[in-house]
């Protein structure tokens, strides 16, 4: 697993170069006190914050705003991590891709089963989407380990992108009040059931996160199958 530290950081998304300059201005001006490991903490915290938002928008839609600051602030404590420990020339590559992603792993539920307990997307939507975001994931762990390539980005999308979509998201849902009582009654075959406002938007995250996922699959497979082709014996 020692190969982590020579992985090259892909990042294409249309905010990186801005992004890139944000964080390490705010890294050269954290007190000494502020450590990698606290903004990593930080970030589940804000994890925790998004779950509690969107379950409170049972009781009103006014807490959608507390998800936005969720992400804001998870924003800054996932991204400003090791941002922090390489200005400081601090880097613990090992350890650091350790805790960072298992912690990603753990934000990831809290905020996609935030989600699915929300007023506005059932619960099963957010949990297909936590399981093809989390196979994105490990995809991407293993082309670090395969190809020392750390893909962060695809195409010119990538988490802070996700981020700034849903906090739109939630400022529509919060301002167009006919999205707050969505119930579209639907069957397929011997199922019926509902779909809820943001359940019509989850579906187009995943038809996103379904093709990238595959597409990455195949174009992948195609260049492992040619560097290590099979050797008749």
């Amino acid at each position: 697993m020692s190969n982590k530290e020579n992985s090259v950081r892909i990042q294409t998304s249309i905010l990186n170069p801005l992004e890139k300059k944000a964080l390490i201005w705010m890294a050269n001006r954290l007190p000494a006190w502020v450590t990698s490991d606290m903004l990593t903490w930080f970030s589940l915290f804000a994890a925790v914050l998004i779950a509690v938002g969107y379950l409170l928008t049972n009781y009103s839609p006014a807490w959608l705003w507390l998800a936005s600051l969720g992400y804001v602030l998870h924003w800054v404590g996932d991204s400003l991590d090791g941002t922090l420990a390489r200005v400081r020339n601090q880097s613990r590559p090992l350890y650091g891709f350790y805790i960072d992603h298992n912690m990603d792993c753990v934000a990831e539920f809290f905020i996609f089963g935030g989600l699915g307990f929300s007023a506005y997307m059932h619960f099963w939507m957010g949990l297909l989407l936590f399981s093809v975001y989390l196979g994105l994931e490990v995809y991407v762990m293993i082309c670090a380990h395969l190809k020392n390539e750390f893909k962060l980005t695809y195409g010119k999308f990538g988490p802070t992108e996700l981020r700034v979509m849903m906090i739109i998201l939630n400022t529509i849902w919060f301002f167009v009040e006919p999205l707050h009582t969505v119930s579209v009654p639907v069957t397929v075959g011997p199922l019926s059931g509902t779909l809820l406002s943001m359940d019509f938007a989850g579906f187009v995250v995943l038809a996103i996160l379904v093709f990238t996922y595959f597409s990455s699959l195949i174009k992948d497979g195609k260049y492992f199958a040619k560097i290590d082709p099979l050797v008749k014996k």
